[in-house]
């Protein structure tokens, strides 16, 4: 199991590569209802206002308002990105199994999938890819209200990708939920983070 500070330097390597200029493709999905188009919303956010990026954001609905399969695609990078949708992703988190049947074929062999491990069965991941888990629903069932399991995930992908910095993505779920939420979602968006240094997170 990577420290705390192997963790650390890991994740500013990797927001370190975005700022150099490469582009660094996200695709969140889910089903309509878990907040999985909010979520994209918030990493965009957070590069754009406080990381020094640029970030090009995307989504698509099932034709089901809620319940229905959907995604949110986010492009970071340091310069304008050359094409707003992605097709090959960096980084997939899937909150939703059918989701994940439909999105992970678009995964780069040396990419990054994120699941809620209480939702999603991964399969036919790519050969390479690295795979981590977290029982996001769940952690948000415990903290008393299982919507704010995107924030768990938010705070969990923050951790194990690097893509954007902890203080911004804390800054923008302060900022974006309601000001009686915020202390549920910090609790929420924490747990998700400090989930990431527990082995059982490995796949």
């Amino acid at each position: 199991m990577n420290s705390v500070g192997s963790k650390t330097t890991k994740n500013e390597t990797a927001h370190k590569k975005t700022l150099a200029g490469a582009e660094t493709a996200i695709e969140l999905c889910g089903f309509g209802g878990q907040g999985i188009i909010l979520s994209g919303v918030m990493i965009g956010k957070a590069a754009a206002l406080y990381d020094g990026l640029q970030a090009t954001f995307t989504q698509s609905y099932g034709p089901e308002a809620r319940g229905g399969e959907c995604s949110s695609s986010v492009i970071l990078s340091k310069n304008r990105a050359s094409y707003p949708f992605v097709n090959e992703a960096d980084v997939i988190v899937s909150m939703a199994q059918t989701a994940f049947n439909k999105y992970i074929p678009q995964l780069k062999p040396d990419g990054l999938l994120i699941i809620d491990s209480d939702l999603v069965e991964p399969h036919g991941v790519p050969k390479g890819a690295t795979v981590r888990a977290v029982p996001a629903t769940a952690i948000a069932e415990e903290l008393g209200n299982k919507i704010v399991a995107n924030v768990v995930i938010l705070g969990f992908f923050t951790a194990v990708s690097g893509k954007v910095t902890r203080d911004s993505m804390e800054r923008v779920v302060a900022e974006t939920v309601p000001k009686r939420f915020v202390d549920l979602n910090m609790k929420a968006f924490s747990k998700g983070y400090d989930y990431a240094d527990k082995p059982e997170s490995r796949r």
